[in-house]
């Protein structure tokens, strides 16, 4: 029995040592993962993104070399810098390969083998934009052969003797390699993260899945094999995450039977590629449109202000598209101005980046389907070997860098998402 005077400190003691154990068992739910902000998933709202019941418009980047370089020590550091850098420019999206099948640091060794040493480094990915409050578009698989791709797949059945055909657009229709993508699929969407210890689809930081970069079907340019399969794999996908948006990864060509293959296409050749802006984007779990910006590819001999005047009447079409026929958004998830051009000059890529900037702008003003951009491509310094003739290293270029800033803030003025944390706050408070 305690000693008389000490009757009220029990019960106080008690108390204290109740709360401290509570505190301890579910302080983590109170006051969030590692002390950082609980991040909520984007949703679709008709021709808009939505977040916490506002408007969500994206202004972001590429760099497609994330998981690549998380894998080695030496360059690991890079992801953070780059997602770092990001952050402070107020871009909320960063687009990002989460394929690399077959050959130097392949994330799927084979069919169904895949290198958990890669697979960490997607993890670290994932985790570090996490930190920095910056949400990932992945990509899903190439159309090119870079990373792999659908050639790739097309050889290992090729080479397990179950192909059906040596053409790489038998990946769209060979039941073989349909198995082997829809098993990387399920690998990867039910992946648990080893460091943050949520599945992959379950993850708020992940912004949306992408099916395919730049799909093109040329064997069949009536679209049918590409739509059979972009209809199959999106429900696929949808019946193991619900909880993602998702997109295809087209670059926005109008298909044979569009009437704007005539008058927004680029030239003809855009119209028979297999692909078509409208019927894929109209795939019932397709949640948004996708759309690139590259008339330095798309155009042989054409002037700087044409290419502007192009690139105007691109954009517009597509998200006409978005509000009358689609009624989902458009996100523009490749732009960029090459510095290869005869007649290349800096100021050039300036107003380049302006145009679509205003375009963009103009939509979210009137609430229009114009989601946002992604430029291609951003990188840090000492990164020559991932370099193209688009690349930029933004705090090296300050015109850039300060139109990126500004249209950040341009865009969470919209919504008033510009009050609503610090970095932002400081950013806007002095930014048109």
């Amino acid at each position: 029995m305690a000693p008389k005077g000490n009757g009220p400190l029990i019960p106080i003691l008690g108390f204290l040592t109740c709360v401290a154990f509570i505190y301890l068992s579910f302080g983590d739910l109170w006051f969030g993962y590692k002390g950082e902000a609980q991040l909520g998933f984007v949703k679709r709202n008709g021709t808009h993104f939505v977040l916490d019941g506002k408007a969500l418009y994206v202004n972001g980047w590429n760099s497609y070399w994330f998981m690549d370089h998380a894998v080695n020590d030496h360059s690991r550091h890079r992801v953070g810098a780059m997602l770092e850098a990001g952050s402070k420019m107020g871009l909320t999206v960063c687009r990002t390969w989460a394929f690399n099948d077959g050959g130097y640091n392949a994330l799927q060794i084979s069919p169904g083998r895949f290198d958990e040493r890669v697979f960490k480094a997607l993890d670290h990915v994932i985790a570090e934009a996490k930190t920095h409050g910056v949400r990932l578009l992945l990509s899903l698989v190439n159309n090119l052969q870079a990373y792999g791709g659908k050639t790739q797949y097309v050889n290992w059945a090729w080479q397990e003797g179950v192909g059906l055909s040596s053409s790489n657009d038998s990946f769209f229709f060979d039941p073989s390699i349909r198995r082997y993508f829809k098993n990387y699929l399920t690998v990867l969407l039910t992946r648990k993260n080893s460091i943050t210890g949520i599945e992959y689809r379950n993850d708020p930081t992940i912004f949306a899945w992408e099916l395919i970069n730049e799909p093109r079907c040329l064997t069949d340019i009536s679209g049918d094999t590409l739509q059979d399969w972009i209809n199959e794999m999106t429900a696929f996908i949808k019946s193991i995450d619900s909880n993602h948006l998702l997109t295809v990864g087209l670059e926005g060509f109008y298909g044979p039977k569009s009437p704007k293959r005539l008058t927004v296409n680029p030239e003809r050749w855009a119209s028979e590629l297999g692909s078509d802006f409208v019927r894929n984007s109209e795939s019932p779990n397709v949640d948004f449109a996708s759309v690139h910006i590259y008339p330095d590819h798309w155009f042989h001999d054409q002037g700087f202000e044409d290419k502007l005047k192009f690139v105007v009447k691109w954009m517009l079409s597509h998200m006409e598209d978005g509000d009358k026929e689609l009624k989902k958004p458009v996100l523009f998830t490749e732009f960029g101005l090459s510095n290869l051009n005869k007649d290349y000059e800096p100021a050039q890529r300036d107003r380049f980046y302006r145009t679509i900037f205003d375009v963009v702008y103009k939509s979210a003003k009137r609430k229009r389907s114009g989601a946002g951009t992604l430029v291609w491509q951003f990188l840090i310094q000492g990164m020559e070997g991932f370099n193209d003739d688009f690349g930029i290293v933004p705090w090296e270029q300050e015109s850039i860098q300060r139109l990126m800033m500004e249209q950040s803030c341009r865009l969470a003025r919209v919504t008033g998402r510009h009050l609503e944390d610090k970095n932002s706050i400081e950013m806007c408070s002095h930014r048109p």
